[in-house]
């Protein structure tokens, strides 16, 4: 079972990979920053998309990008 302190390493890896140190750090402050509801978040990111397309979406790109960004810190 992976930690909380490993899924926020990786977390915080996926971000800057993804947007850049500057932007990542401004992404964490806003969440920070606001009232913040995950479920309703998930609902609108996702809108009317079947569970089977997200998680066919997430393996493509799982096989596109092995283990980017995910390796443990050293």
């Amino acid at each position: 079972m992976t930690t909380d302190t490993e899924i926020r390493t990786r977390g915080l890896l996926a971000l800057v990979n993804a947007m850049g140190t500057l932007e990542a750090e401004r992404f964490i402050t806003l969440i920070q920053r606001e009232p913040f509801d995950y479920t309703q978040w998930q609902r609108d990111l996702w809108g009317t998309k079947a569970i089977e397309e997200i998680s066919n979406a997430a393996m493509a790109m799982r096989r596109n990008q092995p283990n980017q960004g995910m390796e443990p810190a050293r």
